[in-house]
């Protein structure tokens, strides 16, 4: 793969890549260019066990799609632009950064590990997430964490309709505003939201903020690279009345 080359490139805080010298004092990375290489070709040189590189920048993405899927061992990446669809999908290891935007299914059934997108992210962002931590400073779509199983999800703008639809675990941070049915069927995920809600899904209520939750909160925050006011946010979780069939519903069926 004659574009992944060894280089010792400088990204600057918004993570663009400017001529040459060390990223820091002591490590170099692996940069692969995107425009002379494909997304196949790449994502084999990151789940290449054999592959001692930990360190990887990627250039000219151009929103393309399945960049840096099912990532199973401890790297870094870096993303030098925006991103299609499924983004770090099935993450398992290691921290990915978008500098940029992400399409639809951003870190679908993440794992474990980190995703962090500096700009906005599309539909279904960490669908069926079960673990690790996904973090959009910008907005997220509708959807954002639908069918959630335990990701860890801070989203520092707002999220659209529909989002933690069916979440079963996990927490929802929501920095901004949610749309309309926030929540909808949810199981036992908890939502922080700091903004105003449209309107909750079915069987989703609000629900007091204790001691605890204050203190998982402001982790969470801190993790995301977050300077939010825990007090300023409310909680959201499920009334937990669809759990059981009620005889008055059986004329329905």
């Amino acid at each position: 793969m004659t574009a992944v080359v060894q280089s010792t490139a400088v990204a600057d805080p918004t993570g663009t890549v400017r001529g040459t010298g060390p990223i820091t004092a002591t490590s170099t990375a692996t940069v692969v260019d995107l425009a002379a290489t494909t997304v196949r070709e790449l994502n084999a040189a990151l789940h290449d066990q054999a592959d001692p590189s930990t360190d990887w920048i990627i250039t000219h993405p151009a929103g393309r799609h399945n960049i840096a899927v099912g990532i199973d061992r401890d790297v870094t990446l870096r993303v030098n632009g925006h991103v299609g669809y499924f983004f770090a999908g099935m993450h398992q290891k290691g921290e990915v950064t978008v500098h940029g935007n992400a399409g639809q299914g951003l870190a679908e059934n993440i794992m474990s590990g980190r995703v962090h997108v500096t700009g906005d992210a599309s539909q279904s962002a960490a669908a069926t997430g079960h673990g690790g931590l996904v973090v959009v400073e910008g907005n997220a779509s509708a959807r954002c964490g639908i069918s959630m199983k335990g990701v860890d999800i801070v989203v520092g703008g707002n999220v659209g309709h529909m989002s933690a639809f069916m979440a079963q675990a996990g927490r929802m941070v929501v920095c901004g505003d949610a749309g309309e049915n926030l929540g909808d069927s949810i199981y036992e995920a908890r939502l922080y939201v700091r903004g105003q809600v449209a309107s909750l899904g079915s069987d989703c209520v609000e629900k007091p903020m204790r001691q605890e939750h204050l203190a998982e909160l402001a982790e969470l925050l801190v993790s995301a690279g977050r300077d939010e006011d825990p007090a300023a946010f409310r909680r959201y979780g499920s009334a937990r009345t669809l759990y059981h069939f009620h005889s008055d519903n059986a004329d329905a069926y």
